[in-house]
């Protein structure tokens, strides 16, 4: 009997990085996820083994297939440390190399004046334009993007970029699109054939693969679901919203489950890939032109929560929602797969590592203030102007919590909260304007006054009407005025209100803020859209 508990000892993990939980306060944190819902496939991770792992929910409403932990998911964004893996990986090889101009392997770029290196594409300092933004921008469907070589062709046309090389981190698909396109054109294989020849095949991903191919048959495909209305008294109705034709790979693209990815997890530590300096140049953070190092690596967030260090990434496309977060010290991480657009990735993932990680993670910031020292969420909202790059970062109180970009944020002190990956928003009153700063690691990435609502007369808006024309995006909008407020009409999308922010600039919601361009007379000529993701496109007037 004693030889039997010394082998069991010996086969089960570790326990002293993390505690035990009951399997009930997992499903605790999954709730809201049925056999009537879709739901999640989740897998807890220490010392490179499962120690809990399971499904909520349903892969196929119609079907009425539950989720496994087999279910294959699009992993959207989480591709991006796969695509960065394998640029990596073929400057092992010989056949590129990090600091290479991109315009080697892509010279139908434009020439913007100063080089843009493969590294600050990895690391979204090169300034190039996000395609998904371009898109939308111009009144297509992303999701019906026909080919790789027409979103090559958009991103082509762009005669500005976002800023200077190296200059900030401004978060772009195109710079992953592109580097797929640079494995294909540096290595002779397409960025699917190179990640299986390199990374999934060595590490037993014998399910994960970039879909390139929309004519892919993939077996145990989860669907995915938008949130319907919930009617009281009626079954919650979901809507379907996922695609089978968009196979755009680099900046997502990649099928995944919780049973293959733990394989790569564990190669942050094993570290059997190529040359074994992969791990480290995924972890390095990127730096600016004027030293200053960025949270972000080669396709991973680099962060801290509760004390202690993170990497992570989280991704979003159609009504998938997916998060790997790792906590490197602690060997621990927790992979939270979802099919409806309204799960909390990020948030479920951390509840969950609460629970295993509690004796080592500090108390939240606010937990330890006087109550007295708080202030009410409600006098942070509101919409803030960063009059540099006219970004708008917009607040909302909602239940005593302060929420931005579709989540509630931690609170960090009286005035201080965290965004989605743990970086600072600090809030003050300046010359009698309330203010919000974003900081990313010492750089100021946001910087914005609380604007208040203005109005302006119909005479007032009338100047704006017409038509306005962008070569880049190659897209007319047309501006009007109807029932006292100036609207936006771009393809057949229903129109879109333009509010006022200052006398030539107005907010249009996901579209972004128009500062409009005037002669001496006041008659409109053009005017530049700034999105956060895409900043300074030119319109001109064309009638």
């Amino acid at each position: 009997m004693r030889t039997l508990t010394i082998i069991i000892l010996l086969l089960t993990p570790s326990l002293s990085s993390s505690t035990n939980v009951a399997p009930q306060k997992i499903d605790e944190v999954f709730a809201a996820y049925s056999q009537h819902t879709p739901g999640c496939s989740v897998g807890v991770i220490r010392d490179g083994n499962f120690i809990f792992r399971k499904s909520y929910g349903e892969a196929s409403l119609e079907l009425s297939v539950p989720l496994t932990t087999d279910s294959i998911f699009y992993m959207a964004s989480v591709s991006k440390q796969f695509t960065a893996a394998s640029i990596v990986l073929a400057a092992e090889q010989g056949s590129l190399s990090l600091d290479d101009n991109v315009r080697k392997y892509i010279p139908e770029l434009p020439d913007y004046s100063r080089p843009i290196t493969l590294r600050q594409m990895l690391h979204h300092t090169s300034g190039l334009r996000d395609f998904l933004a371009l898109t939308y921008l111009s009144g297509r469907d992303t999701s019906a993007l026909s080919s790789a070589q027409s979103v090559l062709q958009l991103i082509t046309r762009q005669k500005g970029l976002n800023n200077p090389p190296g200059e900030e981190f401004v978060y772009s698909n195109s710079n992953y699109f592109l580097l797929g396109v640079v494995i294909k054109r540096a290595t002779g294989k397409s960025l699917a054939e190179f990640a299986r020849a390199n990374i999934f095949e060595p590490l037993g991903m014998a399910h994960t693969f970039f879909y390139d191919d929309n004519t892919t048959v993939i077996p145990y495909r989860a669907a995915a679901y938008d949130a319907g209305k919930d009617d009281p008294g009626k079954e919650r109705q979901f809507l379907v919203d996922w695609s089978t034709l968009y196979d755009i790979v680099g900046g997502g693209g990649l099928m995944s489950s919780v049973n293959d990815l733990i394989l790569w997890d564990r190669n942050f530590y094993s570290n059997k890939l190529g040359k074994g300096k992969l791990v480290r140049e995924l972890e390095t953070p990127g730096m600016l032109n004027n030293g200053h190092r960025i949270n972000y690596g080669l396709g991973l967030w680099l962060g801290e929560y509760r004390g202690l260090r993170t990497v992570e990434h989280s991704g979003g496309t159609f009504g998938y929602r997916t998060e790997l977060l790792r906590f490197p010290e602690q060997r621990f991480s927790v992979i939270t797969l979802c099919n409806v657009e309204n799960a909390d990735v990020e948030g479920l993932a951390r509840k969950v590592s609460d629970l295993y990680l509690e004796e080592q993670l500090k108390s939240g910031a606010s937990e330890t203030l006087p109550s007295g020292t708080l202030l009410e969420s409600a006098s942070f909202a509101g919409a803030y102007l960063d009059l540099r790059t006219h970004m708008i970062y917009t607040f909302t109180s909602v239940n005593g919590n302060l929420t931005a970009w579709g989540a509630t944020l931690r609170r960090l002190g009286a005035n201080k909260f965290s965004d989605l990956v743990g970086n600072p928003i600090v809030f003050q009153t300046v010359d009698g304007a309330m203010t919000a700063t974003l900081t990313l690691q010492g750089e100021i990435y946001f910087s914005g006054t609380r604007v208040p609502a203005i109005y302006l007369a119909e005479a007032d808006l009338k100047r704006f009407a017409g038509d306005y024309r962008s070569d880049e995006l190659e897209a007319t909008y047309s501006l009007s005025v109807m029932n006292g407020a100036l609207k936006l009409r771009t393809s057949d999308r229903p129109p879109v209100d333009l509010s006022p922010v200052a006398p030539n600039e107005f907010q249009a919601g996901d579209l972004g803020t128009f500062v409009f361009q005037s002669g001496a007379n006041r008659q409109v000529s053009g005017w530049t859209l700034f999105s956060q993701p895409a900043r300074g496109i030119t319109f001109r007037k064309i009638n």
